[in-house]
């Protein structure tokens, strides 16, 4: 494990984090950071050159469907089951003095 993480790092991290971490969970984050690091540390000696960049492993495009109107201006249907209505809206209580 070349990566040591300190005591102050786990210390500085629990309280961003908001933990309160036993002596042992202290060890233990600590260990377990120090494996993520080695882990980063292995993939940077892999050979990326001529690899493009990518946001998603497939080939996304755009996933995005277009915004069709399907029920259109159905008012009559809507308005039956409001409990109040006046010139074709809803009519609610007052909220604002």
């Amino acid at each position: 494990m070349a990566n040591v993480i300190s005591d102050e790092t786990i210390e500085y991290v629990s309280i961003l984090a908001k933990l309160e971490l036993t002596q042992e969970e202290k060890q233990q984050a600590k260990a377990d950071m120090g494996s993520m690091l080695d882990y980063i540390d292995k993939l940077n000696e892999l050979d990326t050159e001529g690899v493009e960049p990518m946001s998603h492993v497939f080939p996304v495009h755009n996933v995005f469907r277009e915004d069709v109107v399907v029920n259109g201006d159905d008012r009559e249907n809507l308005l039956k089951n409001a409990p109040a209505q006046k010139e074709g809206s809803y009519k609610v209580p007052k909220t604002v003095l």
